[in-house]
């Protein structure tokens, strides 16, 4: 193999291939990128083994060859090089990669072509365009809603699914959460077939890195998810779950008839106000109480080693509800995700899901457990 490309040109590749391999895995296979040189140019592939990077980048290619090497450690030599053009190069027995560069000369072992295995091609028919910042948006909107561990399964998911007419849904929930985002996509909602599909939370966060604000192209195959750059030269896939989603919008028509108290709170105001309440939390009260009056709403907390604090800030509220404790770091992880400035609290009771959603964030919802806490007294005058 005989390359000449510029880092310019190659090294967010380098870097979108070495995020996904494995920093420590006893697989040697999995720490390889692999680099073949064609008369099309120079492509970059990685695996861990699930997802799958395949890059391709314009280079004068004077001898094609297909070779493996130390993902992690080129990419790092190649970031802390300074920009021009680069010399790859194997030496007759293809044993070692040269990698040159002005009076900058390095080498590293290869692997064999023969360690190589295909993956997977981008789909023929069937793709479709999207908003990269769309989907990013998307993603960071639902994934604090999903459970953290494998063994939750479909909870361990986010939910692409077809609604009515055009309309899509995304969701995520892990029990204590569950975010909801609905907008009007028809290519997408085409796409998604009659059942739509499931990607793991541990891949959500590659996705999110590598996706740009501009267009990217979808596609669906029965088992994978592909994503290409607007221009083809990058892409990854994704492997699909297949677990069964528990029934959330059952969820949703089952709860929403039932509201009868109604909070409406200026954003900013109730984040700084819970920054600050934050601090009288403790592992064992980890809640801020919220008592409301049509116009104005009490927040407060206490905890035994850390005294307490109490804010009052305005509202507009119109309904019967009694003192009620919300988990004051899940709330303000919540309404960090809307944009609008004024956000909607409906209750059922103290004890059943809350429901927030935003004057401007149009299709999107949130649901939310209020917590049971007993207040205990931590200080009181004792007669001597």
């Amino acid at each position: 193999m005989f390359v000449r490309i510029r880092k310019e040109d190659v090294i967010d590749g380098v870097i979108n291939a070495s995020n996904i391999i494995p920093a420590k895995t006893g697989t040697t296979y999995l720490r390889i990128l692999w680099l073949k040189a064609e008369s099309t140019g120079l492509s970059i592939f990685a695996t861990d083994s699930s997802l799958e990077f395949a890059g391709q980048y314009t280079a004068n290619v004077q001898h094609e060859g297909l070779i493996g090497i130390q993902g992690k450690q080129f990419c790092e030599l190649l970031r802390r090089m300074p920009p021009g053009e680069l010399v790859l190069k194997t030496d007759e027995q293809g044993k070692q990669l040269h990698i040159e560069q002005g009076r900058r000369k390095y080498k590293v072992p290869t692997y064999d072509s023969s360690w190589f295995q295909d993956f997977h091609e981008f789909p023929d028919t069937g793709t479709i365009t999207w908003s990269g910042e769309h989907f990013r948006d998307t993603i960071d909107r639902i994934s604090f809603c999903i459970a953290d561990e494998e063994e939750q399964a479909s909870m361990n998911c986010i939910k692409f699914a077809p609604a009515e007419t055009a309309d899509v849904e995304v969701c995520g929930l892990n029990g204590h959460l569950l975010g909801l985002v609905r907008f009007t996509n028809a290519e997408l909602h085409g796409l998604l077939g009659t059942e739509g599909f499931l990607v793991a939370k541990k891949y959500l966060q590659e996705i999110r890195r590598w996706i740009t604000d501009g267009e990217i192209r979808l596609g669906l195959s029965d088992k994978r998810l592909f994503l290409r750059s607007a221009g083809g030269a990058e892409m990854l896939s994704v492997p699909l779950k297949l677990h069964t989603f528990p029934d959330y919008r059952s969820f949703i028509a089952n709860h929403s008839g039932l509201f009868t108290s109604y909070l409406t709170i200026d954003k900013h105001e109730m984040t700084d106000a819970l920054n600050r309440i934050f601090l009288f939390n403790t592992l064992s009260n980890s809640a801020a109480f919220f008592d409301v009056s049509p116009t104005e709403l009490s927040m407060y907390a206490q905890g035994q080693d850390v005294g307490e604090g109490s804010e009052l800030i305005t509202c507009e509220f119109a309904g019967d509800l009694g003192k009620v404790a919300m988990p004051t770091k899940i709330i303000l992880e919540v309404i960090s995700h809307f944009t609008s400035d004024a956000l909607k609290f409906s209750f059922i009771n103290t004890t059943e899901p809350c429901c927030i959603t935003g004057q401007e964030d149009t299709g999107y919802l949130v649901y939310t457990m209020p917590v049971e806490v007993v207040e205990d007294v931590y200080y009181a005058e004792v007669e001597m």
